[in-house]
């Protein structure tokens, strides 16, 4: 049976379009365009993907993280290496990430491919974040089952003082991944539910394929 109430949700997309002659040829230019735009907007969490994963049983897992750096080399965020995530991507590294910037009427979707980065690259954006975070970093294991809120207080607690007394370090098992896109998709939504979707493919010479989808 559907649900009348929630089948009748329904919002028209009429900000803007996406046209191959406006379209910039290189994938990266292009994000960079409209992560401008979404700058320019005043979008809350711009930063924030959804990041999907294949665990070994080919079951899919998404959560939202938040991107810390994007250049032609990928799109980088960081996370506990022992996390589900960091399991998963230890199995298999192809990944797909989707960003919705629901005030600009607009997605990207991301698929490519995610390696570890540098530690150092890692230790230099671990020692630029708060001191609360980094102890944090030291006191979940992230995804592992935890007895209650209580037990996990009290881990921050002894850290807290024990690090009033010895430096601060990077756990091992923290650090970021960067992911190589291979394909990434523009949707921009129109009226009627003509959307806008242009497909850009990595080919062997580095160089763009761009495609129009059907909507």
């Amino acid at each position: 049976m559907i649900d009348a109430q929630i089948a009748s949700i329904r919002k028209e997309y009429m900000r803007a379009s996406l046209l191959e002659e406006k379209a910039a040829t290189n994938a990266i230019t292009q994000f960079s365009n409209w992560w401008n735009d979404a700058l320019q907007a005043q979008i809350e969490e711009i930063n924030a993907f959804a990041l999907s994963t294949v665990d070994q049983n080919n079951f899919p897992h998404s959560r939202i993280v938040l991107l810390k750096s994007f250049s032609e080399n990928g799109f980088i965020f960081f996370t506990n290496y022992l996390s589900t995530k960091g399991q998963n991507i230890a199995h298999n590294q192809q990944v797909s990430i989707l960003f919705f910037w629901k005030e600009l009427e607009r997605q990207v979707r991301i698929q490519g491919i995610a390696s570890k980065i540098p530690k150092a690259d890692s230790e230099e954006y671990f020692f630029s974040r708060p001191i609360s975070s980094q102890i944090g970093a030291h006191a979940s294991a992230q995804s592992q089952v935890l007895a209650n809120r209580k037990a996990l207080e009290d881990k921050v607690a002894l850290l807290e003082k024990q690090f009033q007394t010895e430096p601060i370090t990077m756990p091992d098992y923290w650090g970021g991944y960067q992911i190589q896109p291979k394909e990434i998709e523009f949707w921009q939504g129109r009226e009627s539910r003509l959307h806008d979707r242009l497909r850009y493919t990595l080919q062997d010479d580095k160089a763009w394929k761009i495609e129009r989808l059907n909507p």
